[in-house]
């Protein structure tokens, strides 16, 4: 049986087995879409919201998550029922990472944000999160929930997200990812082939176990969506085992490695095209497909699985 393992991406999430069945929605609805369950594929989600929350979105919240509204799906992407502390960088190493990403988004400080010093959407000079004609209390929501997940991840930052409870983040989601694909390879029915589809931050976890975890399983394909793996600080983190001419997980990919992007999504926006950064001996191997994403918020999982590319991709590499 064919086996699609999702890992979903940045900020608060609804619960495990509610996120799966929105994300199996979303690729069935409408003309042309692809279910899953009908065409006798499994599924399952890496689940690692509550390694940083502390509790998962309710069902008021949870309805964002499917709305056609760009302001909701942006509220569901900047964790709109948590507000998140100010990072303390620990190191200069952090203090740059922490910079770089900022800069990537806004071109505002916080303090500008505060303040309403921010370039319009319709400027210039604006740029991403800037760009973007939403009110900037949630863009800022997204911004800093972007930067706090993805510093916990690669500085493995401790992190008590309940009393009583306290992951190394790295470690913690690292070990969900791989134990996801050993259940895999030791289900009964196991033959099909075995697709990672990981969103927005989520690509950048499953690229960090794919090619940095050595204990980690195969798989026979990889889509990336919205991905922010092109950014210059997030490829500095996967060194030394990066490289620009070495960066394709080879022996952990045993078939084609995806990236599906929108150039208007802000995350990935800064370098959306991936292929030229994760080589395999020098040889472009990866494939870029870029789609259009409706409304003001481009980064929305249910918009990117309702493009007929993907889909079309997904289903070719799940050779149904």
């Amino acid at each position: 049986m064919p086996h699609v393992t999702f890992v979903h991406g940045l900020s608060n999430k609804p619960p495990q087995h509610e996120l799966l069945q929105i994300w199996k929605r979303a690729l069935a609805a409408g003309v042309g879409g692809l279910n899953l369950d009908a065409e006798g594929v499994s599924s399952s989600m890496v689940y690692w919201a509550d390694v940083l929350y502390e509790r998962p979105d309710s069902a008021e919240e949870t309805v964002a998550y499917e709305s056609t509204l760009a302001e909701d799906l942006a509220r569901a992407d900047g964790s709109a029922n948590v507000e998140l502390p100010a990072i303390q960088a620990r190191s200069e190493a952090e203090a740059r990472f922490l910079e770089g990403l900022r800069r990537h988004l806004t071109s505002a400080s916080l303090e500008d944000i505060d303040t309403g010093e921010v370039l319009p959407p319709d400027d210039p000079g604006a740029i991403a999160l800037e760009r973007v004609p939403l009110p900037w209390f949630i863009k800022k929501r997204i911004m800093k929930a972007f930067l706090r997940d993805a510093h916990h991840y690669y500085f493995n930052t401790s992190h008590t997200p309940r009393p009583g409870e306290t992951y190394r983040v790295q470690n913690e989601i690292r070990a969900r990812f791989v134990a996801a694909l050993n259940a895999r390879a030791a289900a009964g029915d196991s033959t099909g082939p075995h697709i990672v589809v990981s969103h927005s931050m989520g690509t950048m976890i499953a690229y960090d176990c794919l090619k940095r975890v050595a204990g980690c399983p195969a798989v026979d394909g990889l889509i990336t969506i919205g991905s922010p793996l092109g950014i210059d600080e997030v490829q500095d983190c996967n060194k030394p085992e990066w490289s620009r001419d070495d960066g394709f997980p080879s022996g952990k990919i045993n078939g084609r490695w995806v990236n599906i992007y929108d150039r208007l999504d802000v995350v990935c926006a800064a370098d959306p095209r991936l292929a030229g950064d994760f080589k395999q001996g020098g040889v472009e191997r990866l494939e870029d497909i870029g789609v259009s994403n409706d409304g003001a918020w481009r980064h929305a999982i249910v918009q990117y699985l309702a493009r007929p590319r993907l889909r079309d991709t997904l289903a070719a590499m799940l050779q149904l």
